[in-house]
């Protein structure tokens, strides 16, 4: 029968520290009572407390006083009636069980992972392995299993990714909403700042080396590359004088053509209207202002040419095809740095485009240009290292239609941007 004044005993300042180490102890080896614990540099009544215990003399100015724990138990019950755990629960509560709770860790953490690690992606594909990885240390698996609610968030995202992955070039887009839908049944799973977004755009931005995207813009990009439309108002094409058949767009097409003035053209357009384009060559940029200088000099004299502001949208992969099921031959332009070949070359898998002046001697000849404009510049009193040139970034990537060009690029360790090279360009729009 438990004892409460025996049991206010042990709430004297002389026991606190021995019964903290205790506490540890059982809570640290699930319950058992091998062992011993102490108290280092006891005062006086924590010795005298400790000697009455194990009925053991301590000198003063001992180091050390311990007392095993089968000592403590059975001193604790003599007095009491609760065994050393019975008594430490009735203090301060529930003794916890570390093995049994890191058990059910590794547990939770292996049936959490077991969906990744079972995945075709995970033999297959590196980025997918590294991912998991920045997962594991970053301490997100734990954050997930820790939550009813984020538990099966994992598998989810590696269903995203195979989905993702299995979209084949030319597979008709899909919204945002449409595949959250496909593999959640909520329409919402993806959106900014969920749980599944955060894990889907982490693995895709370690899939093509880019940071995290921060901004909506960067999101938007890391979807498009899959044609995943986030928002299909934001997902455009700037052309110049591409006259194209049908109501609506394809009437607005025709009048700017009809005055040599570019127009935007974004993908709910070209889901609403149905258009059909006849032009034999369509030429395509990657910088604006390449488009913006063919509208000032030639006007309604440039041939059909469409700029993809940067990386091809889901948008420009739409327009595209449209082009091209019309008998258009496409001619690509883009930067001459690693992003850029890397464009050029998806762009002509994808539509059967021509590379449209990216050899390597364009881009040795792009470069010298680059390097007298520089010179120019430093004569003139203009701040810069008085080549013109920066550095070549990012991860070097095959131009299987001119190899020689990926090796003089790294070679020289320079890029040529777009607009550097307009001229070359410009002559050809008007030739």
């Amino acid at each position: 029968m438990t004892d409460p004044e025996a049991v206010k005993r042990y709430h004297a300042p002389e026991y606190q520290r021995l019964l903290r180490a205790a506490r540890r102890r059982l809570e640290n080896n699930g319950g058992s009572l091998d062992g011993s614990v102490g108290v280092s540099n006891p005062d006086e009544a924590e010795r005298n407390a400790i000697i009455g215990i194990t009925g053991r003399h301590r000198g003063l100015g001992v180091g050390r006083a311990s007392v095993t724990l089968r000592e403590l138990d059975a001193v604790v019950y003599a007095g009491t009636g609760l065994t050393l755990a019975g008594l430490l629960e009735t203090m301060n509560g529930p003794l916890a069980d570390r093995p049994a709770e890191a058990a059910r860790d590794l547990a939770a953490r292996r049936q959490a992972l077991r969906p990744a690690e079972e995945s075709p992606l995970y033999e297959s594909a590196e980025w997918f392995r590294t991912w998991l990885g920045v997962l594991r240390r970053n301490g997100m698996v734990g954050r997930l299993i820790a939550r009813p609610e984020t538990v099966g968030v994992l598998a989810q995202a590696v269903r995203v990714l195979e989905s993702l992955e299995a979209r084949s070039e030319g597979r008709a887009p899909v919204t945002l909403a449409g595949l959250a839908t496909e593999v959640t049944d909520d329409p919402k799973a993806l959106n900014h700042r969920t749980t599944l977004s955060t894990l889907v755009l982490r693995a895709l931005a370690i899939r093509h080396g880019v940071p995290l995207p921060s901004t909506a813009e960067e999101r938007r990009d890391l979807w498009d590359r899959y044609e995943v439309v986030v928002d299909d108002l934001a997902s455009r094409i700037l052309v110049l004088n591409l006259p194209a058949e049908g109501e609506g767009l394809g009437e607005w097409l025709t009048g700017a053509a009809r005055f040599g003035t570019p127009f935007q053209v974004t993908l709910h357009q070209l889901g609403t209207f149905s258009i059909a384009l006849r032009a034999p060559v369509v030429h395509v940029c990657e910088n604006p202002a390449v488009l913006r200088r063919a509208a000032a000099e030639l006007g309604p004299e440039c041939p059909p040419l469409v700029c993809t502001e940067g990386r091809p949208s889901t948008a420009f992969h739409r327009l595209a095809a449209i082009a091209v099921r019309g008998g258009a031959r496409l001619r690509y332009h883009g930067d001459f740095d690693w992003p850029g070949v890397d464009m050029a070359g998806a762009v002509a898998r994808r539509h059967g485009a021509e590379l449209w002046r990216m050899t390597a001697a364009d881009y040795l000849a792009g470069l010298a240009s680059a390097v007298k404009a520089g010179a120019a510049k430093a004569d003139d009193g203009d701040a810069g290292d008085g080549e013109g040139r920066v550095a070549l970034t990012g991860r070097p990537v095959p131009t299987p239609w001119d190899p020689a060009l990926a090796d003089a690029m790294r070679e020289q360790g320079s890029p040529v941007y777009e607009e550097a090279v307009a001229d070359s360009l410009l002559a050809d729009l008007r030739g």
